[in-house]
Parts: structure tokens; sequence; C-alpha cells
């Protein structure tokens, strides 16, 4: 039937294109509306075909998001059909049609020989292919209720989200993530952080972009992920309330309002939610003599108690000043306080392994954050479709400070106590300018240009209380400046996409308690291209390339912004460079009846790429040395690998998706320190690590009408220069319900059933360490979800299959 329709949409362009080369006879205007008989909403691109009675050429139109169509055509006797997916068409046979006519309300009924095929279309798989990426929609997925942002990404085909909620795109962590489009103050200082804030129920879909154009921001060697926030598009007032309780102790609320009429739309989201996340972590080390025999081991555990309260509201409008015009504004906000308790216990073993001392070392930790940002877009569409411009300003501010109390003590001696407090306090003022034009030319082609200004300020300050050693202040200021063009067309069955962008920065990394100011100026061109070939309509390859910046931020930078652990920390490194990527991408698409299959092959070239390095500080606590984490920058990385995606219904109760990613990564580089002695240590950290990752989703309708989804991930073994993380599996259930006319929805999800997802990994130094990690971010947890929806679909892109009442569609005039 989509077939169908397209060949008809087809045949419309082509009678009306060759119409037009004909002497015109008198020109009139059909107008009128098409809505769904018993609901009485209206139907979005349905199709009005005119036949003329005695040449049979067509002309017509379609109907807008609200179900209204108005087109031109000659004067004469015709026969006119209705038409729509999944929904009998309604026909008027050889009428006359001499002056300008409203044709009223036109009511089609469901076809439910149709819905039942059209349901496994819309169903059989939450993620849609495209040419220049790959959309997973949030609403069909039953396993992010009551979860967040961060759930979401971890279920996305090719995204993982690790133990620490660090997000990689293919197994690369250098990816950029976008809001709506643009980077936005919502993602506050701490992008993983915020993302395990952000309610599920505010995201619509995500936009995985392994190549982006050069529309893009240039940013984020892996790619780029773009969270696409919900907004309500049915007309009258419409929403949902979600309501969820689980354990350990969460419990949330999340409730969005919309209303919309023909001037404007009036959107909202109103969230509250209180999570606990306990997590657990382990070290295992062995210490070494400088001749290589064991001096000491120390078994290292630690709890955390990770409590969360918080509030987010957004608030937003669309005003249609004309019928070319739109004026969005939006304003949003997000609060959270929060506590973790941070409890290490060390046992400390002779050489011979015998036990000598155990210290238990408390980091009460309590946070608080604020963000801000107002948000406005212009969007200004020309005479011919798909010719626009857009203009769009953004301005965010973000506050996020934590203070500890540290308590360290040998238990059994109460003189050996001491008393620490730490204050880590980020202030950070975002603004953004971007400006897009689209041009299209000819029958395919598509001109583009755009500027962007992003321009970023963030000042962190780190005091502990009786040690300066680790107390910094470092301020960040990013202003870059960016322009870009690119076109594309289509000739037969080829079509390409060609583009260039531009962009200027100005980075300053000041530690100001040290008096180090450092600047860095420069400006690089940014390629790209994609190249696309249909061999049929259900079979494609395509071709991709383009340049890649990642500019190093937050963490990466500071000195120290945490003492939880004395002898293990993790420091910044405020000399970092960005590192450069060129991405090659070939990818092929095939589809079947009940069968999607997308695979591509990959290959990254990273200069001065980031890799942590672990080395002796020269401190000393109770003669254990202090070892240092930290990033640098390597001479070079390569990185190639191949996945494939598939999007299986072997039967309508049944829906499989799966993805496969193997990779090849291979880091060439030297790194020389001078430790405490003053002697210089030469590294070499040249290292070929192979490895995997596979998830595969299954979806089941069971009697009832209940929904069964479960989800499992496996990552491989990876081994890098110091060491290597092991291999972990995981699993997701989750079951679901719809009830009052699928206007109620209850879930349950279960994260973690076997309580398996940590991040392992084996780590040795020479001479030094030789160390067994475990790290456990967040327990399994169970969650149940309510959902009322009201005056709204439960997925307003589906059709549900109903009961026929036997009836066809009608036209119903106007008196």
């Amino acid at each position: 039937m989509i077939k169908k329709n397209f060949i008809l949409v087809l045949t419309i362009l082509v009678s009306l294109s060759a119409f037009a080369q004909r002497p015109e006879g008198k020109k009139i205007t059909i107008s009128g509306k098409v809505i769904e008989k018993g609901t009485d909403l209206p139907l979005e691109y349905a199709t009005i075909v005119f036949e003329n009675a005695t040449t049979k050429q067509l002309s017509g139109g379609i109907t807008d998001e609200n179900g209204n169509f108005k087109f031109e055509v000659t004067s004469g006797n015709y026969n006119v059909r209705a038409e729509f997916i999944s929904f009998k068409s309604v026909t008027i046979p050889q009428k006359e049609f001499t002056t300008d006519v409203n044709l009223g309300t036109i009511q089609m009924a469901a076809d439910v020989a149709q819905l039942n095929e059209i349901e496994v279309i819309a169903e059989k798989s939450t993620v849609e292919i495209k040419l220049d990426k790959r959309v997973y929609n949030v609403g069909k997925d039953m396993m992010v209720k009551g979860g967040t942002v961060s759930d979401v990404l971890d279920n996305v085909p090719s995204v993982t989200v690790d133990a620490e909620g660090t997000v990689a795109l293919r197994g690369n962590e250098s990816v950029k993530i976008l809001i709506d489009g643009k980077p936005s103050g919502l993602a506050g200082i701490n992008i993983a952080d915020a993302l395990k804030l952000l309610p599920a129920e505010s995201v619509e879909k995500v936009e995985v972009i392994t190549n982006p154009s050069a529309r893009y921001d240039a940013e984020g060697g892996g790619g780029i992920i773009n969270i696409v926030l919900r907004k309500g598009k049915a007309n009258g007032v419409n929403g949902s309330v979600m309501v969820n309780v689980g354990d350990p102790e969460t419990y949330g609320t999340s409730i969005n309002l919309n209303k919309k009429s023909d001037s404007y739309n009036l959107f909202s989201n109103f969230g509250y939610n209180y999570r606990n996340n306990p997590g657990n972590s382990l070290v295992d080390a062995e210490y070494f003599n400088p001749d290589g025999s064991t001096r000491s081991f120390i078994e290292e555990r630690r709890t955390n108690d990770r409590e969360r309260e918080g509030y987010n509201a957004n608030f937003g409008i669309d005003l249609n000043l004309s019928k070319s015009l739109t004026w969005t504004n939006a304003l949003t906000f997000r609060e959270n306080n929060g506590k973790n308790p941070d409890d290490v216990y060390f046992n400390y073993f002779d050489a011979s392994n015998n036990p000598t001392d155990v210290r238990n070392r408390l980091n009460d930790q309590k946070s608080d954050e604020f963000s801000i940002e107002y948000s406005s877009n212009f969007t200004k569409n020309f005479k011919k479709e798909d010719h626009k411009l857009t203009i769009d300003l953004a301005v965010s501010q973000n506050r996020e400070n934590e203070f500890a109390t540290i308590t360290d003590q040998y238990l059994g001696d109460p003189s050996s106590l001491e008393l620490q407090e730490t204050s880590n306090k980020q202030k950070q003022q975002r603004n953004l300018i971007q400006a897009d034009y689209v041009l299209p030319i000819g029958k395919s082609g598509r001109f583009e240009a755009g500027y962007r200004g992003s321009f970023l300020n963030n000042l962190t300050g780190f005091v502990v209380s009786d040690d300066s050693d680790f107390s910094s202040t470092l301020e960040y200021i990013e202003n870059v400046n960016a322009f870009y063009t690119q076109y594309g067309s289509k000739i037969n069955k080829f079509s390409y996409f060609l583009g260039l962008r531009f962009e200027d920065s100005k980075i300053e990394v000041n530690s100001l308690l040290e008096d180090n100011y450092n600047t860095k100026k420069y400006n690089n061109f940014f390629p790209s291209a994609t190249v696309n070939y249909e061999f049929s309509e259900s079979s494609s390859v395509s071709l991709s390339y383009s340049k890649r910046i990642n500019r190093p931020r937050g963490r990466f930078l500071n000195p120290v912004s945490s003492l939880s652990s004395n002898i293990n920390i993790f420091q910044g490194n405020p000399d970092l460079d960005p590192s450069m990527t060129d991405a090659i991408d070939l990818g092929y698409l095939k589809k079947w009846n009940k069968l999607t299959f997308n695979t591509s092959a990959y290959i990254n070239v990273t200069n001065e790429s980031f890799q942590f390095i672990r080395k002796e500080s020269g401190l000393f606590v109770d003669g254990v040395p202090v070892i240092l984490s930290t990033p640098i920058n390597l001479a070079k990385q390569y990185r190639a690998g191949f996945e494939f995606n598939l999007n299986y219904t072997p039967y309508k109760w049944w829906r499989l998706n799966g993805n496969f990613n193997a990779f090849r990564n291979e880091t060439q580089g030297d790194y020389s320190y001078v430790d405490y002695l003053g002697n210089t240590i030469n590294q070499n950290f040249d290292n070929v690590a192979l490895t995997w990752f596979a998830r595969i989703t299954s979806k089941v309708t069971l009697p009832f009408k209940i929904d069964w989804q479960t989800n499992g991930t496996y990552n491989a073994p990876q081994t890098n220069a110091q060491g290597k993380s092991l291999g972990v599996a995981s699993m997701n259930l989750a079951f679901s319900k719809d009830f009052l006319k699928d206007k109620a929805s209850l879930s349950l999800n279960i994260s973690d059933v076997f309580n398996s997802r940590k991040r392992i990994s084996e780590t040795e130094i020479p001479n030094v360490v030789s160390s067994y990690s475990e790290m456990q971010w967040r327990e399994r947890q169970v969650m149940l979800t309510f959902t009322y929806r009201f005056n709204k679909k439960k997925n307003e892109r589906e059709r549900q299959p109903r009961e026929d009442n036997g009836g066809e569609g009608d036209f119903m005039g106007k008196p």
C-alpha cells in the first residue's frame, strides 16, 4: 500500500508537470478537510486525487497536519478519490467542477484488513534507517519507562553507556551529544551526569549520525548523537501523566501538557524524581619494590549510596505569525540536589599476604545543581517547497556545587583520625547563535549554507581545606565561529552531498591559582561528502567521508576534582590539545518483507588522540605511593571495524532487533615523564586491541495483549597499553499492558537482571603496581510505571487496530 501511494504521488507530480505545458482552461480552487471517522482526528498526508474523466490525467494535493487541503485544478469533469494508508478510499464519480468549491469534511473509515498489515510495518522496529543517520523512536520502547536519558541511549543500536555513564558510539567515546540539533544548556556542565538526571519521557527520538555533514558541529571524532525532545503535535489540549516507583528506592512523576490551534502551539513538560542508585567498586592491588619483588598488598572496597532529588520544567510556544513564518520560544530549567556517602575500606597486607591494618575513608558528598536555558527560533518558509531560513538563539547558565567532608582513620587507633573538607564549585555560561538557509535547485538539487557562533565560559574552583597541592581554580573559555556550505542532488539512482565547514577557534585554559594562562588559537577546514546509489527501492549502498575535531573539556582539563581515594587519584591535564579525526564509512542497506539489514565498514584515523595513563605522583600516604590517572595526547590512533543491524519480524507477535559491532583499535605513541627521583621514565604505548560488542532486543506480544521485551548485551574484552578490560554481559526485562482503550499503560522494568553490569579491568605499571578492579555504578533496579494519555494516541505516529463498523467513508458537504 505504501508503494502504491508513493507511485500515486509521483504520478500526480509528473502529470502536473506535463499538464502545465498544455493550454490551460479556467483555474478553480478545491479545498476541504479529511478526518478519521469515529474519532474526528485530522488525517495528515491524506491524498486527494482528481482524475479527468476524459483525458485520465491526474491532479490534486495532500492534507496538512490539520487535515486541511487546498489546491488548484482546471475546470472540468472529474472522478475524485480521497486515499490514505490503512483507510478505505472515498470516491465521487464523474462530477463537473466549474467554480471554486469547498468539499467540506471528508470522513474516512479504517480498513481492518489493511490495519493489521500496517501495524506490523509500524511496530516491527524501533529503528528507522536513513541515508545519513539512524533514528531510534523512544516512544516504542518499554525498557526506558520511568528511566533517564542515559537509559535511553543505552538501548540505541551502535551506542553504549558504560558503568560510569560515559557514552560511546561504535566503541568510540569521542562523541558529540546535541539536544534538538544544537549544543544545549540542558546538558549542563557534566554531560554524563546530566543524561542520568533528565527523564526518558521527555525524549521523542534519538538520531545517530556516524558521519555528519558540514551542517553539524565538527566536534566529535566518533560522530554525533542528537536527542530530540517531545512537543505536542495534535490540535486541541492533549498530554500524558506518568508516575513511577522502584527499588532501590525510586519514585517520580512526569506531566506533558500541550495545546495547539491553527495559530499557536503551547507545549510544556514538568517532572519530579527521587532516585537512590547504590553502587560499589573494588580494587585489589599488589605493590612492588624497585627490584620487582612484592612489597605489599592493598584491598580497596567502596560502596556508594547516590541519592538524587530533581525537578525539571519546560515551557514553550510556537507562534504562527503568518502562513510562512513561525516563531518559537522556550524556557527550560532543572534543579537537582544529591547526597553520596562514599565509604571506602582499605585492607593492608604485608609481602606474605598477612593482614596488617584496616583503614576507613568516608567521603560524605553533597551537591546542588541548577540550569536554566532560554531558546528562540525563527523559521521562514518561502513559496517553493523546502526553501527556508531558520535562525536560532540560545542562552543558558549552569551552576554545580559539590561539598565533601572526608574522615580518615585506622580502625582501633582513634589518634589516627584525620578530617578534611573539599568543595568543587562550577559555573558555566553558554551563548549560541545559528542561522541555516536551504534553497532547492531544480528538481532534485539542494543548496545549504549557514553560520554558528558558540561562546562558552566555565569557571571551576576546587579547594581542599588543608592541602594546597590539590587546590585549583580553572577558567575555561571557548569561542568558536563556524561557517558552512553544502550542495546535494540526485541523478537517476545516484545521489550525492558535498560540504565544507570552516571553524575559527579561540580557547583559553587558565589556572588562576598558579598564574598559568594558556591561550590556543586555531582554525580548520572540515570537508564532508556522501554518495549513494540505489540498486532498487529496497537496496542501496553509500560511501561517506568527514573530518572531525574533539576538544578536551571538563574533568579532562581540571587538575583535581575529587579525593574520594587518596592513593588512586584522577587528575586532568590543562595542556591537552584537540584531536583530529578523518572518518570514512561504507554502508549497505537491504530490505525484505520481514527483514531489514544494514551494515557498514568504517575507518577512523585520529591524530593527537586522548589516552589515559597511570603514573607515580611522587606523593606517599603512609608509605604507599599515590598513583595518578591522567589523559595525554598520543601520536596516532587507527580504528577500523564493521557493524550490522538486523530488524526482523518473523511473526506479527514477535519482533527482533540485533546490533553487532567489531573493531580493531591500534595506538602508536610514546610518553616520557620525570618521576619524583628525577629519573626520566619512557613508556611505549603501541598497542593493538581487537574487541566486539553485541546487543539483541526481542519484543513479544503475549496473550491478553501483554508486551514482553528482553534486551541482552555483551561487551567483549579489550586490551590497552597498560592492561585490559574484561568481558561483561547484562540483561534487561520489561513487561507492559495497555488498558482503558489504550489510554493507559502499566509497565514493569527490571534493569540488569543478573546484577552483572560492571567495568572490570586489569592494570599493570612494571615494578610499581599491578591491580584488578571492578566498578558497578548502579545495582539491579526494578521499576513500576503507570502512564495515562488524554486526547492523544498511544503513539501519534501509529494507528491501532479497531473494530470496523462496516460503513464506507462519506463526504459531508457544507449546507
